[in-house]
């Protein structure tokens, strides 16, 4: 009874007049309010996008020239809505699209500047030229400072994780597969990540050695947590390691207890060190690949038919209810003939791992390395192809699904 009446006595004296007067002033604020739904949009999905834009609108703010490669400063463009570009983490990459002549089409270049940067509002990659790099030659010929980009929000798994990789890693590089690792450095230097790097370099002489004074300057600011190894393959220079990255000098710079693999570079790389790492038994989890890239003529693989090289097939592309037809070349992936075709069919690793590109194959037959077939179950049940990794074995029908621009 006394727990009765304290509650009692805590509303004694209270009556609905002065919350019924309040009736009258809300009826005011809402006449008063403009005719319109309010919006309410959490922070959580804020951030989401900030993080996961659709589409980035940037250009070149920047171009530093060396060696054979140039490294393009990107900023947002905020004239077309992009006020600030997205965070990611060191490692990861974007897709640009390009026009070249009548072919629409992306490329993935992975970010060599830290994460830091992007809080900054800037990213950095750096292409270098290649033999028959068709995006590369383009972009090297004509990006300038002022050219208008349209970036993919950050994509890729190649990363640190300190659930997945030891705290010491050693990481594999050649040519271009530097970037990745620049990355890495600086965000190391930045205390951004926290874990202990090696980087392997191979170059084939030491005035081939892509971003060496933005490496070195990383590394000095990482307090030892960073150190650079150059290996040449050409010549045979003091302070330098000379031969290929193999397994003996893979050991001879890790450490005694627990470390990671890292390896980014040319797909012939990856055969070679694939061999040299198997005896040093390390765990599944601690080697890692980053994505090759394009995986260039089928007939390098043994379950490839070579009787259709040479042929050229129809390729009927239905888009949105209507169809295009062009040719592809036995040797040619089906994404690139619809990109030549003109259609920016969407993709992003061009590895067959991503499933961006993943479409559906209404008739024919197609070949499809087992290596780089990144399908889900699904898709190889209901008749979906990643058209990047994909080469034509008949006349095929295919529907995609363009990006709206």
């Amino acid at each position: 009874m006394a727990k009765y009446k304290y509650k009692r006595d805590v509303f004694k004296g209270l009556t609905p007049f002065p919350f019924l007067g309040e009736v009258k002033t809300r009826v005011q604020k809402i006449e008063e309010a403009e005719a319109t739904v309010p919006q309410s949009v959490f922070n959580v999905n804020k951030l989401a996008k900030s993080l996961h834009p659709s589409v980035q609108f940037a250009k070149i703010a920047e171009v530093i020239e060396e060696a054979d490669a140039k490294t393009f400063v990107i900023v947002p463009d905020c004239e077309k809505g992009t006020e600030k570009l997205a965070f990611f983490r060191a490692g990861q990459y974007i897709s640009v699209a390009l026009d070249i002549g009548d072919a629409k089409l992306c490329k993935p270049y992975t970010l060599s500047s830290g994460p830091k940067a992007a809080l900054e509002g800037k990213y950095t990659i750096t292409v270098k030229k290649t033999a028959n790099g068709y995006a590369s030659d383009y972009i090297l010929n004509n990006w300038a400072v002022g050219t208008e980009l349209m970036l993919s929000a950050p994509l890729g798994e190649f990363y640190y994780s300190r659930l997945r990789d030891a705290k010491n890693v050693i990481a594999v590089a050649g040519g271009s597969g530097i970037t990745p690792f620049l990355s890495m450095a600086e965000a190391i230097a930045d205390g951004i990540e926290d874990f202990n790097l090696t980087i392997l370099y191979g170059s084939r002489n030491e005035n081939s050695i892509l971003l060496k004074d933005k490496l070195d300057e990383a590394a000095e600011r990482s307090n030892g947590k960073v150190k650079i190894v150059n290996v040449l393959s050409e010549s045979d220079a003091e302070g330098f390691e000379h031969g290929f990255i193999n397994g003996e000098l893979i050991k001879k710079y890790a450490p005694d207890d627990d470390y990671s693999i890292f390896a980014c570079g040319p797909k012939a790389m990856y055969e070679f060190l694939k061999e040299e790492i198997a005896p040093l038994n390390l765990l599944h989890r601690r080697v890692r690949f980053e994505l090759s890239g394009e995986y260039g003529n089928p007939a390098n693989d043994p379950a490839y038919d070579k009787e259709n090289l040479g042929k050229t097939f129809k390729v009927s592309i239905l888009v949105r209810g209507e169809v295009t037809e062009t040719e592809c070349k036995a040797e040619q992936t089906i994404l690139n003939a619809i990109e030549t075709a003109g259609i920016r069919a969407p993709s992003d690793c061009k590895s067959g791992q991503c499933g961006w590109c993943h479409s559906r194959l209404i008739s024919g037959d197609v070949f499809i390395p087992e290596s780089a077939d990144g399908r889900r179950i699904a898709d190889k049940k209901f008749g979906w192809i990643h058209p990047c990794v994909s080469y034509p074995l008949s006349d095929i029908e295919i529907e995609v699904f363009p990006i709206a621009e």
